[in-house]
């Protein structure tokens, strides 16, 4: 099968890779029908390098049941399904507490287990979740990016009728400000230095967007709130001036949760740090997705409010490209070469 593997920074190749087969009775054979560039790929490409060199990549996708061990009974050959694709030991501390995410041994297909950059992917059956038919496979890509979402707010003390400041408009920036609406945020302001994802975000749902280019964003955020700021800040770009400048945002006892990984030191002016002092603000960090019971009900919640059409992902969607042509794409992403949204690959495309 035709398969992107990662060998080092910034060296991809499209090559051969041996098809996965069936070796335990609870493994399924899924073939890959649309699979999603994460923001983490980017970076691992581009500053990081492989986990294991000339491993198979990606971990966001969805696909069609072509094989299933004779334990499997939950999915029949044929069904549509989307990939968890994070593995947990089930043995560690963290894990016996149910608190899943922490896993002392946590990872993904894509870093140590071959990835859904390519035309098939195995996963275990506790991992496999069937789609409904109203949820199509572009849909289904960012059930896992969403989940992710889900799973920090989660984490919050979120009630209805709180106002939300969304920081960076990427694709999990996005995702945020739908969720936070679903989650009855009464407003809910998007922020980035792109006007392209500000756009988008107003598309989605955002009440208010903020350039913060053209003024700081907190300056702006002082001027709609009142000087009171917001219930919730949530940290999604991922950048050192970002994640200093965010505790700024909330509001007097309020919470930041962090999303984003800053891949730089976070040098944080007195101004901005004074905040979680002065203000008993609540920081929350959030990592991956997952939960008790398993993959938990960030899951579950996702794809319930897909399948209700309550997400809109497809503004979200720039590219549709072929599996080969995922070395030029990932070089025009890290080069700046243009605007880029969500990336998807076909495996089926030519």
């Amino acid at each position: 099968m035709k398969a992107l593997k990662l060998y080092g920074k910034k060296d991809l190749r499209f090559e051969e890779a041996e098809k996965p087969v069936i070796e335990k009775s609870n493994e399924v054979i899924i073939k890959v029908k649309a699979a999603g560039i994460c923001g983490s790929d980017v970076s691992r490409y581009a500053k990081l390098g492989p986990y294991v060199e000339g491993m198979i990549w990606g971990h966001e996708f969805c696909g069609e049941v072509v094989e299933i061990g004779s334990d499997v009974h939950h999915v029949q050959i044929g069904d549509r399904v989307a990939g968890c694709p994070t593995f947990y030991c089930g043995k560690c501390d963290s894990c016996k507490k149910g608190i899943l995410s922490q896993c002392e041994k946590l990872t993904v297909i894509g870093s140590r287990y071959p990835g859904a950059f390519a035309e098939y992917v195995k996963l275990p059956k506790e991992n496999v979740l069937p789609l409904p038919d109203t949820i199509d496979f572009d849909t289904a890509v960012f059930i896992e990016p969403s989940a992710v979402v889900v799973h920090s707010l989660y984490r919050t003390t979120m009630i209805p009728e709180a106002e939300i400041a969304v920081v960076g408009c990427g694709n999990i920036g996005l995702l945020a400000v739908q969720w936070a609406k679903i989650f009855g945020a009464s407003k809910v302001y998007a922020i980035d230095i792109d006007q392209k994802k500000l756009n988008i975000a107003k598309e989605v749902g955002a009440d208010v967007v903020m350039n913060s280019l053209e003024k700081p964003a907190y300056d702006q955020l002082m001027e709609w709130t009142d000087g009171k700021g917001v219930d919730i800040a949530i940290e999604s770009a991922g950048s050192p001036i970002t994640s200093a400048q965010v505790f700024a945002l909330a509001k007097r006892r309020g919470q930041v949760v962090f999303m984003g990984i800053p891949y730089g030191d976070v040098n944080i002016e007195r101004f901005y740090f004074e905040k979680i002092v002065r203000n008993e603000l609540t920081v929350l960090g959030s990592w991956n997705a997952i939960s008790a019971p398993f993959p938990g009900k960030e899951w579950s919640t996702t794809i319930d409010y897909m399948k209700k059409g309550k997400m809109n992902v497809k503004p979200l969607i720039s590219h549709r490209l072929s599996l080969k042509e995922g070395p030029e794409i990932f070089s025009k992403i890290t080069n700046k070469e243009g605007f880029y949204g969500k990336v998807l690959f076909y495996p089926e495309m030519t």
